[in-house]
């Protein structure tokens, strides 16, 4: 038992091979590329600890802001992460022969596909926000209440399969090579983590003049915001780039206080609603729905679309709000 748990604590916080190379004496393969990666990939659940502890000291702990978190990452870490890896590998063996261009392992070539893994990105996150069917994968992730590291667990299983197979195909088709591809992962993996990170940890995380080139946990944070201003915004992960293309950038705003979570009434303290909630809210819409037109159209058309023409989608909703803001500003003129 003792083992197992051991085994547990060594395969979460990633230190297996950093062990193996402290146990060698070969200290200098912690310089090589394994070495490094064996060094940085701790450092997310470190921190992770580290703000749990915090919270637990300043008596902001609530078990509730961790619950959702927890038990997806357990789920996950028995079915989800080696879904993902087949689809990765399937990808790479399928895609590679029809890629556009070839790329090599260089600088330019890393900024690169680096520009192209944010589109691959900004692709799967802009469709899990506006297909029906993929927002019931994807509102695991929004349906926490608080902010903390613990929330880039909080992922619906079949969620990271599907990202990975829209990221992995984007990069592979326009010429990204599997060994820039994998280091770009773990890098987008890393800051993907830390961009979740709590306001009791970093209260002000626009990150100075980084903000006006990457984004930061104050980005993130406005992205799983319900407030309507905020609604669908921030998809990118790393390079706000695509964002900017896009027009769907939006910087937190210090009148307008984000509101986390999703609209849907998720009823209190439950981990079933908040992970599987939206698939019977689908189907039940599907089942009420006239025609086999409007029927298949509540799958693909974006959350809040009603057959009825009753509309509650986030854009609207973001629309409406802001064309009141605007209309406020002139009266007061």
């Amino acid at each position: 038992m003792l083992a197992s748990v051991f085994k547990w604590l060594i395969d979460f916080f990633g230190i297996e091979q950093l062990i193996k190379i402290i146990q060698s004496g070969n200290y200098k393969a912690l310089l090589t590329g394994d070495g490094i990666i064996s060094i940085v990939q701790p450092l997310f659940p470190v921190l992770m600890f580290l703000e749990l502890i915090k919270a637990i000291l300043f008596r902001k702990f609530k078990a509730i802001d961790y619950k959702i978190p927890f038990f997806s990452y357990v789920l996950n870490a028995f079915i989800g992460r080696f879904i993902s890896i087949a689809l990765v590998v399937f990808c790479i063996a399928i895609f590679q022969k029809y890629a556009l261009i070839k790329s090599s392992f260089t600088w330019y070539w890393f900024i690169y596909g680096y520009m192209v893994w944010e589109f691959g990105h900004f692709i799967y996150h802009f469709l899990a926000h506006k297909v029906r069917l993929f927002w019931c994968l994807h509102s695991t992730h929004h349906a926490p209440q608080a902010m903390n590291l613990s929330v880039s667990y909080a992922h619906f299983f079949l969620e990271a399969p599907y990202a990975d197979f829209i990221r992995t195909t984007v990069c592979i088709l326009l010429g990204v090579n599997p060994p820039m591809l994998f280091l770009i992962m773990f890098i987008d993996g890393l800051w993907g983590g830390f961009i979740h990170i709590g306001e009791h940890m970093i209260k002000n995380a626009k990150l100075g003049f980084l903000g006006k080139i990457i984004l930061t946990p104050s980005h993130h944070r406005v992205h799983h915001a319900k407030n309507p201003m905020y609604m669908d915004t921030n998809f990118c992960n790393l390079l706000n780039i695509w964002d900017h293309v896009f027009h769907t950038y939006q910087p937190e705003e210090s009148k307008e206080p984000v509101i986390y979570g999703i609209t849907r009434q998720i009823r209190p303290n439950s981990f079933i609603d908040a992970y599987f909630g939206e698939i019977p809210c689908l189907i039940r819409d599907i089942k009420n729905a006239p025609g086999l037109k409007n029927k298949f159209r509540y799958l693909f058309m974006p959350p809040g679309w009603s057959h009825t023409g009753n509309h509650k989608t986030a854009s609207s909703i973001r629309q409406r709000y802001l064309q009141e803001i605007n209309k406020q500003k002139t009266q007061q003129l």
